[in-house]
Parts: C-alpha cells; structure tokens; sequence
C-alpha cells in the first residue's frame, strides 16, 4: 500500500509494493521512530522531565512558606498567595492550551511554555517582595498551565499504539513523584541555603529540556495537518473567553484570599471591585462560551451529569491534596518546632504509599468499576481527615506521617479513576477540552481549598479565643494555683519578683495560644473531611464504563 498521503505510482494499484523510501510519520513510528526520525524514548524522557519540573513547582514552596513570609516581612496568610496564585495561573492556561497547541504547534507551544516557566522561575528565585514573587509565580504558572496537556500528545505522536503505555507509565512516575520529592526538597534547600532556591533550581533544568526539545520533538503529520486546516478555515483564538474566563478565577480567588484580612466587602476597595468584576464576567462568560462556536471552554460539559460530576469530585480531590500539603508542613513547623526538612519528611512516608498505590489501583481498575474505587478512595480520605482531627500537644511524627499515608492510599484510586469516568459518554472532539476542564477542576479546587482552608483556620481562631479567655477567672483557684507554679518555675530561673509574674503570665498567654491554634486546626480537618465525604455519594451516582478501554491519549 502506498504510503499515508502519498499517490499511488502509474499504472500500479493502490496495493503496490510499498516504496522503498520517504517513510511516513505512520511507517516510523510503527517501526520504532518518532516524528523527526529520533527515538521515542529520548522524547519521553525530555518530556517526563519537564513535566517533573512542573509538577514539583506544585509542592515545593509549601514547606518554605515559613520561610518566604519571614524573608518578605508578611504574614502566613498572604504568603499562601504563592501557592494559590500559581495554581490559578495554571489553570487559566489549561483552558486555552489545547487550542493554541493545535494552531501553532505542539513543539513551539512546548517550548514557550517551559521558556516562560524557566524565566520566571529565575525571576521568582530573585523577587524582593511579595508583590514581585507573585507576578512571576503567575507567570510560572501560566508556563507550567500548557505543558502537563501537550505531554501526553507529543508522547501519543512519538510511540505506536503497543508501546504508548509504556512511555505513559514514564510519564505517570514522573507525575506522582515529583509531589514526593517536593516538600522534602523545598524543605531541605529553605534550612540549608535560602527559599529561593526552591525556585532558582529550576534554572539549569529548564534550559537543559528546552534544548533537547530543540533537537529532538517534530510536530506529527497529522498535527501539521490539522495546524494548516484550521489556518485555512480561518477559526481564531477566542480571546474574549479567555479574558472573561481569567478575570472570573482571578478576581473570585483575590476575594477568597484577602476575604478575611480586609473584612469582606464592607470598607475595602480591592475587596469591592474584585466583587464587581467576579459578577460581571461570569454573567458575560456563560453566555459567551455557551453561543460561541469554538469556545476557549465547552461548557456545555459540565452539564453533561457524568462529567460534571467527576468535575466536582476533583475540585474536592485537588481541594484536600494541595490543603494538606501545605497545613501539615505549617502546623509541625509552628507549633511542634519542627524544621522545614522534617516538615517536609513527614509527607514523605504518605508520598511513597501514593506512587505505589496508583501502580495497583492502575491494575485494579480494569476489573472494578470506577465509581467504586472513587467512592472507596474518598471514604478512606474521610477517614485520614478524622484522624487529623486527634491532634494535640503530644502529637508525635509517626502521627502527621500516618495520617499522610492514609491519604496517600485514597488520593490515587480518584485520580486514575475519575479520568476513565469523566470520558463517558462524551463525544470524541470533546476529550481534549474534558481533559483541560479534569485539571482545571483539581487546580482550581486546590486553590480554593487552600483559601477557604485560611479562612476557617482565620475564623475559628478568633471564635476559640474568645470563648477560651472567657473561661479563664483570675479569681479562680486553679488559675491562681497555674500562675503561682508558673512564677514559682520563673523565680528558680534567674527571675526576680515583678519579672517572674510577668513572665509566669507570658506563658499562660502562650499556652492559651497554643492550644486555641490546635482547635482551629482539628475545625480545618473537620471541614476538608467533610469534603471528601460529600465526594462519596457524587461518585455513587456516577454510571458504570466500559473496563480495560483507558482515557484516549490525550487524556491526562
């Protein structure tokens, strides 16, 4: 047969010999080439690595955060911006990657995204304020928003159909290992050298993986193809859409972040036209994207009962991932005396249990359906929830660690899950923009997790004060008893008269303090184990698929 878009020869016909050369992007890969005549699987490694890279950016900072306020001079609440800023960023990109991927190139997309990820992470290693750090970390995530999704199609390019599950399988180590070695590392580099670090490491490696993207990606017939036919039909960039789509995520999570802080909408003027501009765009942007012919979003998948569904119970997945990934580091770090390092090690144990648990759910799933595993998985996240709830003075490593590991045993029965329930019943021009719309929801819900997550801690330690001083009476013997001990203990040490009440005072106050964080920390995991407990009857509504089929290869 004559080779794919290739002419017959005269006089022969269409079954001919095949020609002896000018193979096409069909013939190498089937026999073993990729686009551009190169191996596979340098491209899938070029391609885990920048991924890697990527993904790390989502975990790396969250051990630092202590780190970064102090460096900066800003509380711990602003300092979360780091983390939700990027994740929005992220997931603005997500939306209008497919697209853009299609009509200029998966190759110079690729390679714009992870150039504007590597400058601006250099940058964010040199920031000199808070204001400075977040414009480059949207910036960082803009880059890092385009190169999760063209991963996957740059892989399904380059291997034949027998061999795309194994460079998958490259591709998956690298997405579960990344958020391992994340805190850890961020921890490490922040007590050893500076927060900045955290950042400026991904310098060398950036520029590493943009030159052997140089050399070694091409662009697939068939995307060239679909490249210049979109050209000729003249279809544009929705840029409407996607203006309407970012000023909806970014104004709704400035209110979610500087909600508590400026009092809501009462006298601030950030608050107040971050308000307008929320419903202003998102009552322009439903009817845009509905009427629009090639919307930067197809909405009208979220009002598909499946897909919406899965859609909901990622936002809650990503909401308790990224959520306890940054509280735990902050909690053992503030108020059990931790070291950034340890913080991080303490994700680790859950880490390892999470890459080891996406291999088995992986063989799992192609016997039990999908639903089941969603369901299982966040009742066991309920449950690692609850047991955070325990939490005390005596709090021990092994505790934050195993409760890390029960989380790390849900987390991937929905992730691996959720992507073969979400495709059902979906038409097949629709994966690319359900795969876009899948993160969307996890970056989006990770974000408003960490934001809604502050505010309760926030809210609650205002309400655990007040009713914990209310219970404290001077006049009472047992605080008399407390505070004649506590200055007993102060006078033994080096204090004298006045200074040893003073101090003796000091430490009731800190104790107080201590102990009213606690509770307001067991209120967060209360609310995060509530989440993932609604996700339980979600899931159980969703219908059963087809087993052993896998998400399309642009899935992700």
């Amino acid at each position: 047969m004559a080779a794919k878009g290739g002419s017959a020869a005269p006089g022969r016909k269409p079954n001919a010999d095949k020609p002896r050369t000018g193979k096409s992007a069909a013939s190498k890969s089937a026999s073993g080439k990729a686009p551009g005549g190169h191996n596979p699987w340098l491209i899938a490694g070029v391609v885990a690595l920048a991924t890697f890279m990527e993904v790390l950016d989502t975990t790396i900072a969250n051990v630092a955060l202590r780190y970064i306020s102090g460096g900066l001079a800003v509380g711990p609440d602003e300092a979360a911006w780091v983390v939700t800023s990027y994740l929005v960023a992220n997931a603005i990109t997500l939306t209008a990657s497919s697209f853009l991927a299609k009509r200029y190139g998966r190759k110079a997309f690729f390679m714009w995204s992870v150039g504007l990820f590597t400058i601006s992470s250099i940058l964010c290693g040199f920031a000199w304020s808070l204001e400075s750090l977040l414009l480059f970390r949207v910036l960082q995530g803009l880059g890092g928003g385009g190169m999760a999704p063209l991963a996957q199609s740059i892989l399904a390019d380059s291997f034949p159909p027998a061999k795309r599950g194994q460079a998958f399988a490259l591709y998956g180590v690298a997405i579960v290992v990344a958020p391992v070695i994340g805190p850890t590392l961020g921890g490490w580099l922040s007590d050893n050298a500076s927060w900045h670090w955290c950042f400026l490491i991904n310098g060398p490696v950036g520029v590493i993986a943009l030159g052997l993207m140089y050399w070694l990606i091409e662009d697939s017939e068939a995307a060239k193809k679909e490249r210049r036919a979109l050209s000729r039909k003249g279809i544009r960039f929705d840029i409407v859409g996607f203006v309407l789509v970012a000023l909806f995520l970014g104004s709704l999570e400035v209110i979610l972040d500087e909600g508590q802080r400026k009092d809501w909408f009462g006298t601030s003027t950030l608050m107040n036209v971050s308000g307008v501009l929320m419903v202003v765009s998102f009552a322009a942007m439903i009817p845009w994207l509905l009427n629009k012919k090639n919307p930067i979003v197809d909405l009208s998948l979220l009002g598909n009962r499946q897909f919406g569904s899965c859609f909901l119970v990622m936002m809650f997945t990503g909401a308790i991932l990224i959520s306890t990934t940054q509280f735990i580091p902050q909690i053992t770090q503030e108020y059990y005396g931790y070291t950034a390092t340890l913080s991080g090690l303490v994700l680790g144990p859950g880490g390892i249990v999470t890459v080891v648990m996406m291999f088995l759910t992986g063989r799992v799933s192609a016997y039990v359906q999908p639903k089941w595993l969603i369901a299982t998985g966040m009742t066991i996240v309920a449950l690692g929830m609850y047991d955070l709830t325990r939490l005390n003075g005596t709090t021990t490593f092994a505790f934050f660690a195993w409760s890390r590991v029960y989380i790390g045993i849900g987390l991937p029965m929905v992730f691996l899950s959720i992507t073969s329930a979400s495709y059902e019943g979906i038409r097949k021009d629709q994966t690319d923009q359900a795969s876009a719309l899948i993160n969307v929801a996890r970056n989006v819900g990770g974000s408003m997790g960490v934001s809604l997550a502050q505010n309760i801690l926030a809210y609650r330690s205002q309400f655990h004060q007040s009713r914990l001083v209310e219970s404290i009476n001077p006049a009472e013997p047992a605080y008399q008893e407390t505070m004649r001990r506590a200055t007993q203990y102060f006078s033994e040490h080096g204090y004298v008269g006045v200074e040893a009440q003073n101090q003796a005072t000091a430490w009731i106050g800190s104790v107080l303090s201590t102990e009213v964080a606690y509770w307001a920390y067991i209120d967060v995991f209360w609310v995060l184990g509530m989440v993932a407990a609604c996700a339980v009857p979600l899931a159980l509504s969703l219908k059963s698929v087809k087993l052993g089929g896998g998400a399309p290869a642009g899935g992700h």
